[in-house]
């Protein structure tokens, strides 16, 4: 009798655990599947009708709306799940980890008026390399071999992506395709440096998620709040919002998928590990490159898709066998 109800307790948990598996991966692929679909439609969209159709290019005030919402979201998630837990991480860490982050996300997005959606998500696909970089350099860390091999992959893959033969050799493209380009490298230069704070507030204040995600978020509103105003960009958006009310029920959803799906993420990390969070984020990648090629319409030729495969696989690999081997106690 004993047995058997240690057995059925043992076989609720092993569903449990399914069931809480299946909830972390739904989450993080519903958001972000959600969230690229919103970011190609506001940032690629064409508005109005005839001669008075225009385009989104108010990136910083998006990105701006978005860190409003993240901060929000993760000060309710705060005060539901941490409540009095003090946070002892320095505020200057904060607003010097925010200028990277905010680098990171507005360049990505001005990314995408010159680069379709694929593009931007293999070349984001690239973020392990300034991160392992900056790591070697500034934290001195040390890499297994196999981490080389997969970023080798994945660099191979996004060249055999981006690499177009017959590419128009008007100058007009070339200078667009060349300033896209050059805003993902900036975009990834950013992400690496802001991967290297995370990692130092991390290992030196253990900063909670949620902590982190509020406070980087907080000094990202006030410091993108002073440029939108600077620049005058907010009422350009404000004016261009009238004429398209529409645009405000798309930022609307974009800033919540976007910050319900971090939460997802670092609840995959929480009860499931890295290596799993490793593995669902890289097939949501996967699948959101492929509908956008199929909902968009953004063909990729057979060189293109045999680089995205390098690309994923790389990251596959390095998700499996590239992680620091931790050091034992002595």
């Amino acid at each position: 009798m004993v047995a058997t109800k240690g057995t059925g307790k043992a076989a609720s948990l092993l569903q449990n655990e399914r069931l809480r598996f299946i909830v972390c991966f739904l989450g993080v692929f519903v958001c972000y599947f959600y969230y690229g679909i919103l970011q190609e439609t506001i940032t690629r969209g064409q508005y109005g009708q005839g001669e008075k159709k225009e385009n989104f290019r108010y990136a910083q005030t998006l990105v701006f709306i978005q860190c409003v919402i993240n901060a929000l979201f993760a000060k309710i998630l705060i005060l539901f799940f941490e409540g009095s837990r003090l946070d002892h991480t320095k505020s200057w860490l904060y607003g010097l980890c925010s200028l990277s982050y905010l680098g990171a996300m507005v360049s990505s997005n001005s990314a995408l008026q010159y680069v379709n959606y694929p593009t931007q998500v293999l070349g984001k696909s690239c973020k392990p390399i300034p991160v392992m970089i900056l790591g070697v350099t500034i934290l001195k860390k040390n890499y297994p071999l196999v981490k080389y091999l997969c970023v080798l992959l994945i660099v191979s893959g996004v060249a055999l992506f981006l690499y177009k033969p017959n590419k128009s050799s008007t100058v007009a493209d070339d200078h667009l395709f060349g300033f896209g380009e050059s805003l993902l490298l900036l975009s990834l230069t950013m992400d690496g440096l802001t991967g290297v704070a995370q990692d130092h507030m991390r290992a030196r204040f253990q900063t909670s998620a949620n902590h982190m995600m509020l406070n980087i978020n907080m000094w990202s509103t006030l410091v993108l709040g002073l440029a939108v105003l600077w620049t005058g960009e907010v009422w350009e958006f404000l004016s261009f919002a009238e004429r398209h009310p529409s645009i405000f029920y798309d930022i609307l959803l974009f800033g919540l998928t976007s910050a319900l799906g971090q939460t997802f993420i670092f609840m995959t990390v929480v009860y499931f590990g890295p290596l799993a969070c490793s593995i669902v984020t890289t097939t949501r990648k996967f699948f959101t490159i492929l509908g956008s090629v199929i909902l968009f319409n953004n063909v990729l030729n057979t060189t293109q898709w045999v680089g995205t495969i390098l690309v994923f696989l790389g990251l596959g690999l390095d998700a499996g066998f590239g992680k620091t081997p931790k050091k034992m106690p002595h």
